[in-house]
């Protein structure tokens, strides 16, 4: 190598050294999920001019819902009509690209030149980079493989009582799930439900009653109180007789009048109108776990004060992660603190980035220190070279 083609690659490397640079980018900030969560992020961010891409693939974890409720502003707003307006809004800025496909993978660039990385996404073929991550990705539920439960999901069959339990007050109710949740299930909807029966599924056995007592010792006398029956036989399949969301004849406008017929094993069954399940969920996509971020529970392991996840530059929103809320208001929350402080964490790396830009040693300093660096050998270069 020639001597001054030496001096220049150390120079360079000490420049790097000395003032670490923003990488250049597509984007500012990629955002994975097109749910109340992703959306709120692309608000904040467009607010304060962060320019930012938006991947939606089509999979809400409250899609199959009538309604959404419990949203000041927006109670009984259909989430598609929900998504589609807040688009329309967020449009407004022109800081954000919408992109309906799924992300395949995501991963992280070293980027030589400003001395920093960045991510990169990987979606139909084609790339999109950026600075910085927010995961909106989502819960999937699982759902037992029970005839006529998935196409009941989320019309009369819920698992949130502020979400869905108003518009089935007063009528005959279920409660799905194992007998160790059937307690938390009936203090979550006695207000709303008196007639109710616990449909445990054969869960009900002397281990799981024994689980049950240490957690509540007077579990017994408490469903008793509550006029609750304990149905511990097997389900067969659930049959919908009628679906609430056809209009009904009858004052109280806002409540929904689905029937279901519960086919048991044994031959029986039982009418009822809307049920309560405490079904396990996971994670609706492996993004999280191909990034190698830090699990809690099954959720992406979250701090609260940032959204900030264990991978610097990922942060994570809604109910994905493990602050253990899942509503839409959360889900807007938790994506309004994040577009805030991925703001701040940005500005405060450009800042830096400028003010190393204007204290840079001299060219003259700079090509000292390399000579220093490099030692006797950048003369014995010269001498070899002066022989030849």
């Amino acid at each position: 190598m020639a001597p001054n083609s030496l001096l220049y690659t150390v120079f360079s490397s000490l420049t790097v050294a000395l003032a670490a640079s923003i990488p250049r980018t597509e984007y500012e900030v990629m955002v994975i999920g097109g749910g109340p969560a992703g959306l709120s992020v692309a608000s904040g961010l467009s607010r304060i001019r962060r320019k930012n891409v938006l991947f939606d693939s089509g999979e809400y974890r409250n899609g199959p819902t009538r309604n959404m409720h419990d949203v000041i502003g927006n109670d009984g707003a259909v989430p598609s009509a929900f998504r589609g307006l807040a688009r329309e809004q967020i449009s407004h800025y022109n800081q954000t690209t919408f992109i309906d496909k799924k992300v395949d993978t995501v991963t992280i660039v070293t980027d030589e030149h400003s001395n920093s990385t960045y991510f990169s996404a990987s979606v139909a073929g084609a790339s999109y980079t950026a600075r910085k991550l927010i995961l909106g990705t989502g819960m999937k539920d699982i759902l037992p493989d029970t005839p006529g439960l998935e196409e009941a999901w989320g019309m009369g069959v819920y698992w949130c009582p502020w979400c869905d339990g108003w518009e089935h007050r007063d009528q005959p109710f279920g409660i799905l799930g194992p007998l160790p949740e059937v307690v938390g299930a009936v203090l979550e909807v006695y207000t709303l439900n008196t007639d109710i029966i616990a449909f445990v599924n054969g869960t009900q056995t002397p281990e799981n009653e024994a689980k049950v007592t240490a957690k509540y010792p007077s579990w017994e006398k408490q469903l008793q109180a509550y006029n609750i029956r304990i149905d511990n036989g097997s389900i067969a399949s659930f049959e919908r007789l009628q679906d609430g969301a056809a209009p009904a004849n009858r004052d109280d406008e806002d409540c929904q009048f689905d029937i279901f017929k519960v086919n048991m094993a044994s031959g029986a069954s039982v009418e009822r109108s809307a049920f309560i399940t405490n079904f396990p969920s996971e994670q609706r996509s492996s993004i999280p776990h191909d990034l190698g971020l830090e699990m809690q529970s099954g959720k992406i392991a979250t701090n609260i004060n940032g959204m900030r996840t264990s991978l610097p530059g990922v942060f994570a929103v809604g109910d994905a992660n493990s602050d253990n809320s899942t509503n839409v208001p959360h889900a807007m929350f938790s994506g309004k603190r994040a577009a805030v402080y991925v703001h701040v964490e940005m500005a405060r790396e450009e800042s830096q980035a400028a003010i190393s830009k204007r204290t840079l040693p001299s060219r003259q300093a700079m090509e000292k220190e390399a000579e220093r660096r490099m030692g006797g050998d950048l003369e014995q270069l010269w001498d070899r070279v002066r022989r030849v």
